[in-house]
């Protein structure tokens, strides 16, 4: 802080004595004690101590602190720190506080101390500095100025959520977002790697050692673990600590699990590092046993969820709020629950370990078994979950093997897996454009129309931003590159009423009816498959995939960019560049081009 003689109103050639005081307090609240609302159980003190001021907080064995010190002497009493200043004319007094965080229990203190005051360059430990990590990303240069800063905001943004776990020092995973997931998530850092692999591959690196290295071990239904099982969340706060929160890490997520593998293929073919997954075939291998002998609970051949503790997770998809899982009526499906994409993952994972079994494991017995085994469920799932009186793939199997019959951008999902049959890949197509899903700037997450619709619904009429990048990659995949194309701008125009920072969701008003995209009041921001959706969008307008060794580029960009480049894309074929104008004219119609 600063006071300064020469900005005073009246200033005067006489020096000035001035009495200040800064106040510092702190609560001490766990995440979950503010999402919940709840009153905490410990004491919170305050005292001086070594010249400093120590906040405190204790809860039986259970101790945080944090310390406050100042560069300049000063009278510390309970309520903070004082000064008395002598000011000449046009003089300056400056004072620097540092803040270090104390924990551990009586007698047993430990201080972390980052960054001193005396201290003028950071030092990151997570990796690379911003300004490298800006250097060495591939170089956008586009006509659409919005598109241009859309993408140096992800990548900044990415940058600010790397996450620095222990297991892994001075490496980094994305964090979930801020300012409530600030941790590590299995489900949320596979996909925004997987987002930013064509330009950012140490992400999905280091989400691939370190989510295998925590990978389940044993039965604990408290953190609903299992072995071969991918954690869902990791936290390490109070009640945390207390175990009146699982998540040490807690395992409650059906679909990470699959999603680890669908990256660990992923990211041997962007970058061609077979070591790794040399290195993690045991994890992989377990992992698939998980699918088949946890995942599937009851022998029908499909995932399902059902959370074995009360603070676990009820829904256990992505959608992961309490009510997300409807009928078409608006009513709650039972549990356990099949959610669609999830089968659709599976089915991915199997393919693409089979690859991995036959190319690198050199297991041809796996390889065969694992196709054996997609194409059976991808002929089962396309029986089962298909909703023949309403034309679209069923949101869920529920409790009792009933189809939860609501439209939702589950379907897309199944496109970019790759499980739908390819008759029925326009119908789904057209689905997902209809004005019930694709708002103007979005697909919604459910249907307008359906019983538990709601525009400003979490999970029930929302648009998010990564859902979007998903579907459009999947729209993509079986040939309806217009349609991908108006997904993805949508989502794009979006960023612009949001300074260029897509929010976790926005909501599912029409476009024509707001004009602009609606803020979703809690929405995480920056959050990491918000921030890394952009990137996905730009390799679906790009046409962008790894073949071999090398780099295929089949641009489907609209007329509104004339130009987009990037140059310098990180891959097994070392630095390639990309290229695209703007050929594909977009109407407001919802039509769908025929499938090719």
């Amino acid at each position: 802080m600063t006071v300064d003689a020469g900005r005073r109103p009246h200033a005067s050639t006489d020096p000035i004595e001035l009495d200040l005081r800064m106040e510092a307090d702190a609560d001490f609240a766990d995440l979950f004690e503010v999402k919940d609302k709840l009153v905490k159980k410990g004491h919170t003190y305050r005292k001086p101590e070594d010249g400093g001021l120590v906040l405190g907080y204790q809860r039986d064995n259970f101790v945080r602190e944090t310390f406050i010190t100042s560069s300049r002497p000063a009278n510390v009493t309970d309520s903070g720190l004082q000064y008395s200043i002598h000011l000449g004319p046009h003089e300056e007094w400056t004072c620097d506080l540092d803040v270090a965080i104390r924990r551990g229990g009586p007698g047993q203190k430990s201080t972390v101390v980052k960054y001193q005051s005396a201290e003028e360059e950071p030092r990151p430990e997570v990796g690379v500095p911003l300004e490298e990590w800006l250097d060495v990303a591939p170089q956008l240069t586009c006509s659409s100025n919005a598109l241009t800063r859309t993408y140096y905001r992800s990548l900044v943004d990415l940058a600010a959520l790397r996450f620095h776990p222990l297991l892994s020092p001075g490496e980094s995973l994305p964090a979930a977002g801020l300012p409530w997931f600030m941790a590590m998530f299995g489900r949320d850092s596979i996909i925004t790697s997987y987002q930013a692999l064509p330009f950012e591959a140490s992400l999905a690196r280091t989400t691939l050692r370190i989510l295998g290295l925590r990978q389940g071990t044993s039965v604990d239904d408290f953190r609903d673990e299992e072995p071969g099982r991918i954690l869902h969340e990791l936290r390490a706060g109070e009640m945390t600590a207390f175990e009146e929160r699982p998540h040490s890490p807690y395992f409650g997520s059906a679909d990470s699990t699959p999603l680890w593998l669908i990256l660990l293929d992923e990211y041997e073919r962007w970058t061609g590092d077979a070591q790794l997954v040399r290195d993690f075939e045991k994890q992989a291998r377990k992992a698939l046993r998980w699918i088949d002998e946890y995942g599937d609970r009851d022998g029908d051949g499909y995932v399902e969820y059902e959370r074995k503790r009360d603070t676990g997770l009820e829904n256990q998809c992505w959608k992961d709020s309490w009510d997300s899982i409807r009928f078409h009526d608006g009513s709650i499906a039972r549990l356990p629950r099949a959610t669609c994409e999830i089968q659709g993952y599976v089915y991915d994972a199997k393919v693409r370990c089979a690859r991995l079994a036959r190319d690198i494991w050199h297991d041809r017995e796996l390889a065969e078994r694992l196709e054996q085994e997609a194409r059976a469920l991808k002929e089962r799932f396309n029986r089962d979950f298909w909703v023949k009186s309403r034309g679209f793939y069923a949101l869920a199997l529920d409790g009792d093997k009933q189809q939860v019959d609501a439209l939702s951008s589950n379907i897309g999902h199944l496109l970019w897996s790759g499980i739908v049959n390819d008759e029925r890949a326009e119908q789904t197509a057209r689905q997902l454009m209809s004005p019930e899903l694709f708002s103007g700037w979005g697909i919604r997450t459910m249907a307008a129309g359906e019983g538990g619709y709601n525009p400003i619904g979490y999970h029930v009429g929302t648009v998010w931003p990564h859902d979007n990048s998903i579907i459009a990659e999947g729209l993509r995949r079986y040939g309806f590159r217009t349609e991908a194309t108006r997904v993805a701008m949508g989502i794009l125009e979006a960023a612009e009423f949001f300074d260029y920072r897509l929010p976790e969701a926005f909501a599912g008003y029409d476009r024509e009816e707001t004009r602009f995209p609606v803020e979703y009041p809690t929405a995480c921001s920056p959050q990491a498959w918000a921030t890394g959706a952009p990137l996905l969008h730009l390799r679906t307008l790009l046409g962008m995939d790894p073949i071999g060794s090398n780099l295929l580029v089949s641009p489907a960009l609209p007329t509104s960019i004339e130009r987009l480049e990037i140059l310098g894309l990180p891959g097994r074929w070392g630095s390639a560049d990309a290229f695209g104008r703007g050929t594909i004219v977009l109407d407001k119609s919802p039509t769908v081009t025929a499938w090719s």
